[in-house]
């Protein structure tokens, strides 16, 4: 009997016989002995065989390259760069996939993974030897890499970082969200209503930041970092404030322009593109900033919370609706980094209060939304799920597969509490002390009468606007 190279032979139980080893029995003994214990998920290989336990999730190495880009990249980022590619993927839900493997590594330690024993990179060698593994390093996928330049957190830099992101498509991102527009954790007020879904969670979570900021008619509200302009239009519309809503995203503000020309709200929203660095002015009743906090650095924030400070008239109120990660992981990852939002910073929630009442505010509240996060995350992802053709034609398969990837892993992450989100309320008080704050914070549950939002036209046609 004739036995390939790279293919030993293991007994089947008959004397005299034996068959070969298949490619995902080598892996998955190489990794198990170098992992120092089971794997947590089953192996699927190129040539069609499978190793590992059964009934957990599969993971399918689709060519040998796969490994290769491991080999070249080890960890986070080469997994990712191997799944945008196509080269490796999950048979069945992507979460049960993440969700075993990162478990796995929780059950290790803080360590997670083992330090190399010392036969156990040269093993490693002789495996990928054996399967034609070696070879050149391959080509990054074809989806747009965060490549930045200049100081971190500089004017132009941030304005980089933020165009990466936001700037993708505003018809992508039309498909994705639902018609406000609006790209923050919603408030799933009725989550076990089957007539309540994302447009709902979006509309409550509006409402409250608005009753929280105590807006009434021509109250004078800063949006700083408004995105396409939810909370803006619903402020003006529904609590008739006057409105100035700040980006750094030329498409985002080009956006909220055509929305406020379409609902008429010309007299009560103004929208500026410029760096919150450069907003002039003061004295405003309220100063709103949604998920915007993480793009501003570590360095930087306590410049950012005096400033807020100074953007208030005395009361003027302060909502910040941030998400926090442990002091020991404050950057997104290496994934997040290199393709979703370079240079974020997240912090302990309690971390950022101290920031802000170090400006000189008062911080009133603090409220947890972390199971808010999961729910909005993965109604955003069943409709990218839902429009996966067109978002496909739109942006092409390997950006598709970023915001697969990136969507699972973090509703993962906030379902596992590795990451929170939580809305801060604060009060400039007057020298005396004042807040004008009511003894009894608002009702939680909106009573208010629903709003109709004016949708975006769902996109003619793929390349409707430049492809990125």
């Amino acid at each position: 009997m004739t036995h390939s190279p790279i293919a030993p032979t293991t007994p089947t139980g008959a004397p005299g016989f034996s068959r070969p080893v298949s490619v995902a029995e080598r892996l998955a003994g190489s990794l198990a002995r170098y992992l120092r214990a089971p794997l947590p998920v089953r192996l699927r290989a190129w040539d069609g065989s499978e190793a590992g336990p059964e009934g957990a999730p599969v993971v399918v190495l689709r060519s040998r390259r796969a490994l290769r880009r491991l080999l070249w990249q080890p960890g986070e980022l080469g997994l990712a760069e191997a799944y945008i590619a196509g080269e490796l993927d999950i048979d069945g839900d992507l979460a049960d996939g993440l969700r075993a493997v990162w478990g796995w590594a929780r059950e290790r330690g803080p360590g997670g993974l083992p330090r190399p024993r010392p036969g156990d990179l040269a093993e490693a060698a002789a495996t990928a030897l054996r399967l034609g593994v070696l070879g050149p390093r391959p080509p990054a996928p074809r989806a747009a890499r965060a490549e930045l330049s200049g100081v971190r957190h500089s004017s132009a830099r941030d304005r980089a970082a933020i165009s990466h992101h936001y700037d993708l498509s505003n018809d992508f991102y039309a498909l994705l969200l639902d018609d406000s527009m609006a790209y923050s954790c919603g408030y799933w007020t009725r989550p076990d209503d089957p007539a309540y879904g994302l447009a709902g969670a979006q509309r409550d979570k509006l409402d409250l930041i608005c009753r929280k900021l105590g807006l009434t008619e021509g109250a004078r509200l800063l949006d700083v970092g408004c995105g396409w302009g939810s909370l803006s239009l619903y402020a003006a519309r529904e609590f008739r404030a006057r409105v100035t809503a700040v980006t750094l995203s030329a498409r985002q503000r080009d956006f909220v322009a055509d929305r406020i020309a379409r609902e008429g709200l010309a007299d009560r929203v103004e929208v500026e593109l410029r760096h919150y660095r450069d907003i002039e002015g003061g004295g405003y009743d309220a100063v709103s900033t949604i998920e915007m906090g993480e793009h501003v650095g570590d360095a930087e924030y306590p410049a950012f919370a005096a400033q807020l400070y100074g953007l208030l008239r005395p009361k003027g109120r302060l909502l910040v609706q941030q998400m926090s990660r442990g002091a020991d992981a404050p950057g997104g990852g290496a994934f997040i980094e290199t393709y979703i939002a370079p240079d974020m910073h997240m912090r302990p929630v309690g971390n950022t209060v101290d920031l802000l009442e170090g400006a000189g505010l008062e911080v009133r509240s603090v409220e947890a939304l972390r199971e808010h996060y999961p729910r909005t995350i993965a109604a955003w992802h069943r409709r990218l799920e839902e429009r996966w053709d067109a978002v496909t034609e739109l942006v092409g398969e390997p950006t598709a597969r970023v915001w697969r990837l990136y969507l699972v892993g973090s509703g993962l992450a906030f379902e596992e509490r590795r990451m929170g989100v939580d809305q801060i309320l604060a009060v400039r008080p007057t020298r005396s002390g004042g807040t004008g704050l009511p003894p009894v914070p608002v009702d939680p549950v909106p009573d208010r009468p629903v709003p109709v939002p004016v949708p975006f036209p769902a996109p003619a046609r793929p390349g409707a606007e430049e492809r990125p």
